[in-house]
């Protein structure tokens, strides 16, 4: 397991500086200057551009300044200063990480549940109406694009029916509430914002267990434990079930990632103040340091959830297990 563990990180190396370096070509192929985003419209000295430009780098060849931010980051484990922000990189992404956390995970337990649930519910009334209607709806809303949904949940649960706030993490003045009251309003602030980011990948996941809740019920071991009369309800939640959940615990572990960093469009629309709205911010400004550390993150915690899931797969299966050990793995 640890020769996995180790192989997957040395493998996952090149694979994020081959990411960071195409996010940098793009934005430096992108049209406007970083300085003239800076600086405003108003016309400054010809002086001061160039002591601006000099003072950030922008003079500098660009493969100069990629080379000088990657060596900083491998060697001193410095991720560069936001121009825009005038702040380290480190600092803004310390604070902002803990809110889209704070949110994917919210969108991962609802990912999860609405997806197991819709996945059984519709495999136990197979080709019936209630399965095409789980069925019609899960292919609807995994197909509409998440501002869209964000913004309807918005005019729908907010404004013509006023149950959440449509933007923000939390009430102005709450940091003076009981720390209950300020539960119960982050709760609030997080329900909706969670439902749109997770609705839309359960109806996905959803198609999976479903899937694999037929292939199961069609095995030897049910029909097995049919005979033997087990009810309906036993046999799909503890029988079925559980051997339909070996492809969503991978699917699980990938999802976190995929969350963390499909969460940019969720936190823009909700002005929600994670790592989405940060990077889509910096991408504004062109604000490099910025976009490549949070590119970086991102990748690796795609990496990191494909390791888990990796490892939970070895966990909860012997099959697999057995695998490993004849292959060296």
């Amino acid at each position: 397991m640890l020769r996995l563990v180790m192989k997957r990180l040395a493998g996952a190396l090149p694979l994020i500086f081959g990411a960071a370096a195409l996010v940098f070509v793009a934005l430096e192929t992108a049209p406007g200057d970083p300085a003239d985003l800076l600086l405003g419209e108003s016309p400054v000295p010809p002086e001061v551009r160039q002591r601006v430009e000099r003072v950030y780098g922008f003079d500098r060849p660009p493969l100069e300044r990629f080379a000088s931010w990657t060596l900083d980051l491998f060697l001193r484990g410095d991720l560069g200063w936001s121009h825009s922000r005038s702040r380290p990189v480190r600092t803004l992404l310390s604070e902002a990480l803990p809110a889209t956390l704070r949110l994917a995970g919210a969108a991962l337990l609802l990912h999860t549940v609405l997806g197991i649930l819709l996945g059984v519910l519709s495999a136990a009334w197979r080709e019936r109406w209630p399965d095409r209607a789980l069925s019609l709806a899960s292919l609807l809303l995994y197909a509409m694009p998440t501002f869209w949904l964000g913004l309807m949940s918005i005019l729908l649960l907010s404004h013509v029916v006023p149950l959440f706030p449509a933007s923000s993490m939390s009430s102005v003045g709450a940091e003076d509430w009981s720390i209950l009251a300020r539960w119960g309003d982050a709760l609030w602030h997080l329900t909706l914002p969670a439902l749109v980011l997770g609705a839309a990948s359960a109806a996905g996941m959803a198609r999976f267990v479903r899937a694999g809740m037929l292939e199961s019920l069609g095995q030897e071991f049910i029909r097995a434990a049919r005979a033997r009369g087990l009810g309906s309800g036993r046999l799909l939640w503890r029988h079925a079930l559980r051997n339909a959940l070996l492809p969503v615990i991978n699917l699980v572990g990938l999802s976190l990632p995929i969350l963390v960093s499909g969460s940019l469009v969720t936190e823009v629309v909700f002005a929600w103040p994670g790592m989405g709205r940060l990077t889509y911010d910096a991408i504004l400004a062109q604000d490099v340091s910025v976009v490549l550390a949070s590119t970086m993150l991102a990748a690796w915690l795609v990496v990191a959830g494909n390791l888990a899931a990796d490892l939970a797969m070895l966990a909860a299966d012997p099959r697999i297990r057995l695998a490993a050990r004849r292959s060296g793995a």
